[in-house]
């Protein structure tokens, strides 16, 4: 890995986190959230992280633990390493009360009816701060291996954390009526998605190997397939918009397959 490599997967992980700011301008200029728009971006988002996961991230860590390791053993590792992503993100996500789990909240107007709002809007942006890092991590690490198939992540991470930023940003703003202060809490929250790329770099960079390499992708892999069935989906089918879900997650896929078959 060259320095050039490394920056440029940092500065793709920093645009991912900075769209929870887009989120709260979002939620500063509409009175309702547009929920077709969000149903398909959310099903968009999904497919695109599950074509990416299956399709290109789990061959790609098989094979190059194949070349190290026998075919059986090479493939329990990368199941391990698979389950293990799934576990991490499962972990967070049990450990965060529902209330605050950014997971549970809908739209702009289920936030805004709740009591406590800035307390509300602290723990969300907490709670977000926590997810958030581990998809940091995701997003670093497949930048390092291929750009092309990087930066549909992280158009997919952004898409997805849009929702993120006006859960943490219509509470705060309607307890204080301070705009600038809900903008700064929600743009915050999603900085912990860098931070999780460099403190994944600082600890696996000095054992970099490519069967860490090759650990690290399923690894990810695990961490989107999660996010995509547990967040994503479920979000695209709360907003009320099945077909725009769906139709977004077969969008998502047709895209990544002509894009990857035309840098082929």
């Amino acid at each position: 890995m060259d320095h050039t490599t490394i920056l440029v997967a940092f500065g793709l992980t920093m645009l991912a986190g900075l769209s929870t700011g887009i989120g709260s301008l979002l939620a500063f200029f509409s009175k309702h959230t547009n929920t077709r728009f969000l149903s398909g971006a959310l099903g968009l988002s999904a497919g695109v992280m599950i074509y990416i996961s299956f399709m290109e991230l789990i061959p790609e860590s098989l094979a190059l633990l194949g070349e190290s390791l026998p075919e059986r053993t090479a493939t329990l590792y990368m199941l391990g390493s698979f389950f293990a992503g799934i576990g991490l993100i499962a972990i967070i996500d049990f450990l965060i009360p529902e209330d605050e789990n950014p997971h549970e909240v809908h739209n702009v107007e289920d936030v805004d009816n709740k009591g406590g709002l800035k307390r509300t809007g602290a723990l969300l942006a907490f709670a977000i701060a926590i997810h958030n890092f581990p998809e940091g991590l995701a997003t670093f690490a497949s930048a390092l291996e291929n750009m092309d198939i990087a930066i549909p992540i992280v158009v997919a991470i952004a898409i997805h954390n849009i929702p993120e930023g006006i859960a943490v940003s219509v509470p705060i703003y309607h307890a204080t009526g301070n705009r600038k202060k809900a903008f700064w809490y929600s743009l915050l929250s999603g900085m912990s998605e860098p931070l999780g790329a460099l403190v994944g770099f600082l600890f696996l960079f000095p054992f970099w190997t490519p069967v860490i390499n090759a650990l690290l992708l399923s690894f990810v892999s695990g961490i989107m397939v999660f996010i995509s069935f547990d967040e994503l989906l479920p979000g695209a089918e709360k907003y009320g918009h099945h077909h725009w879900g769906i139709g977004g997650v077969v969008l998502g896929m047709a895209l990544m397959a002509v894009s990857l078959l035309m840098f082929m």
